[in-house]
């Protein structure tokens, strides 16, 4: 079968997955689905490492009687969790941070195996809906895309980078097929003024951009790959599977959502390399230098959002959930992970 290859999810896409105008109720992406895949149980304990808005813990709390650690990198996240912690008193546990860092992060507090581990890829609907934290390329604001507002920020990397670095950014993180022309504009504009704030950036690049897609702003694949760069979403996404494979107890699941095909092709292939997809079965004992399956994956492909889900809310429609059960086999070394992101394409 011929890979399918997605367009990257513009900004109706969501890490939090908001309502479809950009405001009001946050609306989880794929909830029932995560619920389901985790399957809560009384008294056990779950991470969501992507709190954001809350949407999935809240779920998680009100399935059963469990704890939850939520876990954020953006402080404000973390701030507007308080209320939600309020109302779950002893159960969710609010901690700011990277879920890359899961194991050290809740390791000691958790005092056990973890039963869940759960994962909203991406920039969230309410960090692309203020304008001051430099995510959106519809509303004007600083250049940053900072989510915890450490390190270099995208107007940073936008000075720094070559035209030809710039370029094999844009393309690698972005999948931008114009990236020559837009790295070409953004040098052009620099001698001239730095960039400093999104909506100068996105007109630099709407200019550069010779053909329009139906639905698909010109600026969102710079922006993308922009915004991957500046908080090293994909090396976080490596460290916090590696991360869940060692604090999931045997019999414990991981469910990723992932909105684009750079995060679901890493997912994939983590789990088809841990769930033994170098050909040897999970029935019979590993052949000398081959490791156990540390994972049984859930189902041969990801799941996707309804067609009611995607009409209440069209940033859910790129959204990809890909599930694994962790077996009792020892943790894979860390460095095995990044030697299975880059293989194959998702589907």
């Amino acid at each position: 079968m011929k890979p399918v290859r997605r367009r990257p999810a513009d900004e109706r896409a969501p890490g939090d997955g908001s309502s479809a105008d950009g405001g009001g109720a946050h609306v989880p992406v794929l909830l029932d689905a995560v619920v389901a895949a985790l399957a809560p149980q009384d008294g056990a304990v779950y991470v969501d490492g992507t709190f954001g808005a809350g949407g999935y813990s809240a779920a998680l709390l009100a399935a059963a009687r469990c704890r939850v650690f939520g876990i954020d990198r953006d402080p404000a996240a973390v701030r507007r969790g308080a209320q939600l912690a309020a109302e779950h008193p002893g159960r969710l546990t609010l901690v700011q941070g990277r879920f890359g860092d899961m194991e050290r992060l809740v390791g000691a507090a958790a005092a056990g195996p973890i039963a869940g581990v759960a994962l909203d890829l991406g920039v969230s609907s309410m960090q692309l809906d203020e304008a001051k934290r430099g995510f959106s390329f519809r509303l004007d604001g600083p250049l940053d895309m900072r989510m915890g507002g450490e390190g270099e920020s995208a107007a940073d990397l936008v000075a720094r980078l070559s035209e030809t670095e710039l370029a094999d950014l844009i393309r690698s993180l972005g999948e931008e097929r114009f990236a020559r022309r837009v790295a070409a504009a953004i040098a052009a504009a620099r001698r001239s003024a730095p960039i400093r704030t999104t909506g100068g950036l996105a007109a630099i690049v709407r200019a550069a951009v010779p053909t329009r897609e139906p639905g698909l702003d010109p600026a969102t694949r710079t922006f993308q790959a922009l915004r991957i760069a500046v908080n090293d979403e994909l090396g976080e996404l490596d460290r916090g599977l590696a991360g869940a494979e060692r604090i999931l107890r045997p019999g414990g699941r991981l469910a990723v959502v992932a909105f684009h095909s750079l995060e679901d092709t890493r997912v994939k292939n983590f789990l088809r390399q841990r769930s033994g997809g170098l050909g040897v079965s999970r029935h019979a004992p590993p052949p000398p230098g081959v490791r156990p399956p540390s994972f049984r994956a859930l189902g041969p492909r990801a799941v996707r959002p309804g067609v009611d889900e995607t009409a209440r809310n069209p940033r859910a429609r790129s959204a990809r959930l890909r599930v694994g059960e962790r077996t009792a086999a020892p943790p894979w070394p860390i460095s095995a992970v990044a030697s299975a992101a880059g293989e194959g394409r998702a589907v």
